[in-house]
């Protein structure tokens, strides 16, 4: 019923390069870099500087000086492998060793999700089957922070990266027990803070903000936003009224933080009954829903997911189950004024996106719902510019949209990479390009070059290539 998304948020560190990738998202966490100039038009004809094969996974790619990371799941190995970003050529690989690997969604995820992070000395990666690796830019393994295998609600898979501050290494973990922030020293790996929480699963990275002269995480999660303190992990506020399944992630504009989610659930929305679904199944006579009798119905791959005690059934306690946890969200977006007590200045309920995480870009909030319809609010007032227009695209997105030179690229599950005209008008598409298998990855823009994961290619396109 549900699907994840693979994104994350990261706060550039003072030493990283110019015209690096650091992060998912990239400068600043925010995917803008409107300093570089990647080509508007492109494709595997046009202006490709090099295309390899990669191993599954669903990471976006960093990219740090001319070495281009991400990670991948091959083999039943989870590894971080660097390409070179001029060439394509892959420069080394490192293989994390877990002793098991996480349950994940068979096609909606992967255990190797989460995007590297780098402060433009160390890369650090995260697998929710083991924990966070640190290596140098050569590979050598600096360190590793061991956590137990991640066991997510619905047993979807990890989807958060994560993020550089301040000398530490970020990570919040929500999972269906154990849920807790994470502050890792970047040079030792050693722990400086955790911060226990109430929630369960989510997906959605933080993002660092400085309010005032505090750095403070904000992390989404069920029904919540929450910021801590990230010098101390002290929970410095909380914000209710948000989606049931976190999945984007926060932005930044001037002073404030903006949050724009949604995901099934909240008041208005009903779930079929679970008699409704027995029926549609034709399972009325077992009186539970069957693996078999879930084909016949709309969530038909999400049958182990939903079958929370794994005894091969879906009962009406199980449906009930789900349905509640779905009712207490509220679908909205919301920008929080700075001060320190997580005020809301404005609120918007229309058009959200789901797996997509929104974009600040030249003073406008743009943000994507599947069909693809587009929203774009000023980002001070959240007055909308326009709302829901639709362009030529891809139908769905887990990618987030990523922005440089006065475009917006958007990355498609079937392969479509659209890039859109930023502006005061309605969505002008002034290309699109259909790749030959699905994008789930958000694209990296740096060093003048736009860096395409696909499930089987990565590709560099560059102008003048």
């Amino acid at each position: 019923m549900l699907r994840f998304a693979l994104f994350a948020l990261a706060l550039v560190p003072s030493f990283a390069a110019a015209g690096d990738w650091p992060q998912f998202r990239g400068p600043g966490g925010s995917g803008v870099a409107d300093d570089q100039k990647p080509p508007t038009k492109f494709g595997p004809k046009q202006n490709l500087a090099w295309q390899v094969s990669v191993p599954p996974g669903a990471s976006s790619p960093v990219v740090i000086g001319d070495k281009l990371v991400l990670t991948a799941f091959e083999n039943k190995k989870l590894l971080t492998i660097c390409y070179s970003a001029t060439s394509g050529k892959e420069l080394w690989r490192a293989d994390a060793k877990a002793e098991k690997i996480e349950p994940f969604h068979p096609t909606e995820g992967s255990p190797a999700a989460s995007t590297p992070a780098s402060d433009g000395k160390t890369v650090v990666s995260y697998f929710g089957s083991c924990g966070l690796i640190a290596y140098d830019l050569d590979g050598k393994e600096l360190w590793r922070f061991d956590l137990p295998m991640a066991v997510t609600n619905n047993e979807f898979g990890s989807g958060v990266s994560p993020v550089i501050a301040d000398g530490l290494v970020l990570l919040a973990r929500d999972l269906s027990k154990g849920s807790a922030v994470y502050a890792v020293d970047l040079a030792t790996g050693s722990q400086k803070w955790k911060a226990e929480r109430d929630k369960q699963t989510s997906y959605g990275t933080p993002a660092v903000w400085t309010d005032g002269g505090t750095k403070v995480l904000a992390v989404p999660g069920m029904v919540a936003l929450t910021g801590y303190d990230v010098t101390t992990g002290k929970q410095l506020w909380n914000v209710d009224k948000l989606p049931s399944v976190a999945c984007t992630t926060p932005v930044l504009h001037k002073d404030s933080l903006l949050y724009v989610g949604w995901s099934p659930g909240g008041a208005d929305f009903k779930l079929p009954t679970f008699d409704e679904i027995l029926k549609e199944a034709g399972d009325e006579k077992v009186g539970h829903i069957t693996k078999a009798g879930a084909q016949k119905t709309p969530f038909g791959n999400f049958f182990d997911n939903n079958d929370l005690n794994k005894d091969g059934k879906i009962t009406r306690a199980e449906w009930d189950e789900l349905n509640a946890i779905l009712k207490k969200g509220q679908n909205r977006a919301v920008a929080l004024k700075p001060g320190g007590k997580g005020e809301v200045a404005w609120a918007y309920t229309k058009n959200l996106p789901y797996v997509p995480s929104p974009l600040v870009y030249r003073d406008k909030l743009y943000f994507l719902k599947d069909g693809p319809q587009l929203t774009c609010l000023d980002a001070a007032t959240g007055k909308p510019v326009y709302e829901g227009e639709r362009f030529k695209g891809g139908a769905r997105y887990y990618a987030s949209p990523v922005a440089a030179n006065g475009h917006i690229y958007f990355a498609a599950l079937d392969g479509t990479v659209a890039v859109v005209a930023a502006g005061d008008d309605a969505p002008e598409v002034v290309h699109s390009v259909k790749l030959p298998d699905p994008v789930r990855a958000t694209p990296a823009v740096a060093h003048d070059a736009l860096f395409v994961r696909s499930d089987k290619h990565l590709y560099a396109f560059r102008a003048g290539k």
